[in-house]
């Protein structure tokens, strides 16, 4: 379902919805492993996802910042490849979590299959082969024999279908082993057949006792239905943004939330569980050279084709060889220069790299979580304590902030005036440049009131220069009293260093330049 509704409603060329482990292990701590509570959970996320969508609130997803994704996306790289180095040494019954799968696939290193080991490096080499061939063949030109032109053309379709052509192969030579009676491949064996029926989500369950109704299912699934949908985002937006920066494309975080909300809803009719952005898969999608979401309608035609008629056929494909296939699609994808770029051009933005980076490894969305939180507490603290520029003078104090003014800001504000205008002796007048403020609230309101009143008391002037348009406004409906500006700093400097040839406007409409109170009015 996902293919098909990505298709048409999706904005990565790349990403391929459908279940994961991560969302599988929520579902299933969610819904008591019951299928009727995760078919309704779908459903739920959906309309949840599909009503965020509507209105427009994937700016909220905006807050997940680029070190956050580079972060997301080496761990991810790490602990999907190396989760894959199980089926490349042939062992089984190793548990998913990243640091017991890392114990535990040493432990049992000794249980190694050679035959595995062989077939998988030998998939390993041809996939890499092949991918140097693709990348260093020479583009076709009109005037080439058609012989060389159709040369060429073999070579590229080779190349590009190469993750089909190696696992074919290693399903042949799997198969001709099947037939002499000795299987030397962990074959990825019986795969259940046919489609399920479509039909409308349970919203009761009968029981033995009774029927549990809808409200009592909600009730039952807690807080997944906030935690599920959420993750489900994340995860999808955190996997789209990654490949989008990896092959320069834009995403747009709404069309994505219209996307998966549609693909569970309508998911939840064919008895689907929660679905989201897969990792895994969408890199062997963009490794396998696809270039729109029309790719996704040739993987749903294959699912479906497969699940009705070709699953005997899946039987005798070995899991070193789709094991070779995944390593070498998400290896491409670890960027081993993002450490030394963050250093060099913020070194604060490794804060939320390496916090994302190291707790993906505990859980994908803790770390994605974890990440953002970081990221939006260094934007806070940016807004909460903005640089200054101050210029000291024997009787002058000039400050001016750097950015917007917001009301966490005040105190700081506050305490630099103080300190550096009034906490001397004698004390100093003092100009607040508002070149870089756009825009007050109420409580900046206050503060400036405030500090208005403490340099009454000292007998000392604070006046405002360059205000724009929008401060005006807001100080001239605050009505402050006691308010001075000057259009210029210079003017400033002039008025309170008692120089003649300045005057200033005090904040009332009758003082306002004219030119000024007709945009007001406007």
């Amino acid at each position: 379902m996902g293919c098909f509704v990505y298709f048409f409603l999706g904005t990565s060329r790349d990403v391929t919805l459908g279940p994961t482990a991560i969302m599988s292990l929520l579902v299933s701590f969610y819904t008591a492993h019951e299928p009727a509570y995760a078919v309704l959970l779908a459903f739920l996320s959906g309309c949840i996802q599909l009503v965020m969508g509507c209105l427009r609130l994937g700016f909220l997803l905006d807050f997940i910042s680029c070190p956050v994704i580079k972060g997301f996306t080496s761990a991810a790289t790490i602990t999907i490849g190396f989760g894959q180095i199980k089926n490349l040494l042939g062992l089984q019954d190793i548990p998913r979590q990243f640091f017991l799968q890392v114990f535990y696939t040493f432990r049992n290193i000794g249980e190694t299959r050679v035959g595995d080991v062989v077939l998988g490096l030998i998939c390993v080499v041809l996939l890499l082969v092949l991918k140097l061939m693709r990348d260093h063949v020479p583009p076709v030109h009109p005037e080439m024999p058609p012989g060389v032109q159709f040369s060429h053309g073999l070579v590229w379709t080779a190349t590009t279908a190469r993750n089909a052509l190696v696992v074919s192969f290693a399903a042949l030579i799997a198969y001709s082993f099947e037939v002499t009676g000795y299987q030397p491949f962990v074959l990825t064996g019986e795969t259940a057949k046919g489609l399920p029926p479509m039909r409308v989500p349970p919203f009761s369950v009968p029981t033995a006792n009774g029927t549990i109704s809808f409200s009592e299912m909600v009730q039952g699934m807690g807080t997944g239905l906030a935690v599920v949908p959420l993750m489900g985002l994340l995860e999808s937006i955190a996997v789209a943004k990654s490949f989008a920066s990896q092959n320069n494309y834009r995403v747009d975080a709404n069309q994505e939330l219209l996307a998966i909300g549609l693909t569970n809803m309508l998911g939840s009719l064919v008895s689907a569980y929660p679905v989201t952005g897969s990792f895994g898969r969408t890199a062997v999608n963009a490794q396998s050279g696809v270039c729109t979401p029309a790719g996704g309608l040739v993987t749903g035609v294959l699912v479906l084709l497969s699940l009705g008629y070709l699953t005997s056929l899946f039987y005798f494909i070995p899991k070193s060889a789709l094991a070779a296939v995944i390593i070498m699609a998400v290896v491409p994808l670890f960027d081993t220069k993002i450490f030394g770029t963050l250093w060099h051009v913020k070194r604060l933005d490794l804060l939320p790299f390496c916090t994302t980076f190291l707790l993906c490894f505990w859980e994908v969305q803790y770390g994605i979580l974890a990440g953002a939180l970081v990221s939006l507490l260094l934007l806070l603290h940016a807004v909460a304590r903005p640089k200054m520029q101050v210029s000291e003078g024997p009787v002058l104090l000039v400050l001016q902030p750097d950015s917007g003014l917001h009301f966490p800001a005040v105190e700081a504000l506050r305490e630099v005036l103080m300190s550096r205008a009034l906490e001397v002796s004698p004390p100093r007048c003092a100009i607040l440049d508002c070149s870089h403020i756009c825009s007050l609230d109420y409580t900046v309101v206050l503060g400036l009131g405030e500090l208005l009143e403490d340099f009454h008391r000292q007998g000392v002037t604070l006046a405002l220069t360059n205000l724009q348009v929008p401060v005006l406004r807001v100080l001239l409906s605050a009505n402050l009293k006691g308010v001075q500006y000057f259009s210029t700093l210079e003017e400033a400097e002039k008025y309170l260093k008692q120089e003649p040839g300045a005057q200033p406007y005090n904040i009332s409409e009758e003082s306002v330049p004219e030119q000024k109170v007709t945009l007001l009015k406007v």
